[in-house]
């Protein structure tokens, strides 16, 4: 059975090349080739992904009983490209409870 934990991260990767595909991929595409579809396919895709990264937070946040400050890092660490990746391989070492 997986952990909340396991769970959480798996969300956090999915969401983080959610992010990395629209700012990169689907943006310029939207800029440069005027092809605004991608914006609001990925966009949408990125937001579901967003909700459900919050949402796991909270789950793994309770489960783990981390303290208020690291899940308030972690949930900011959602609003800056790459750094889902980096919170994935902080996590990677923290056993499940």
């Amino acid at each position: 059975m997986n952990s909340s934990l396991s769970i959480f991260r798996k969300v956090a990767v999915a969401e983080g090349i959610s992010y990395l595909l629209l700012l990169f991929v689907a943006m310029p595409l939207k800029y440069f080739v005027n092809l605004p579809l991608y914006v609001k396919y990925t966009g949408w895709a990125h937001g579901l992904l967003f909700v459900l990264y919050a949402a796991t937070l909270v789950l793994a946040w309770q489960e783990q009983k981390w303290k208020f400050g690291k899940a308030v890092l972690i949930f900011l660490a959602s609003l800056l490209p790459f750094m889902p990746f980096v919170v994935d391989r902080k996590l990677k070492d923290e056993r499940p409870k």
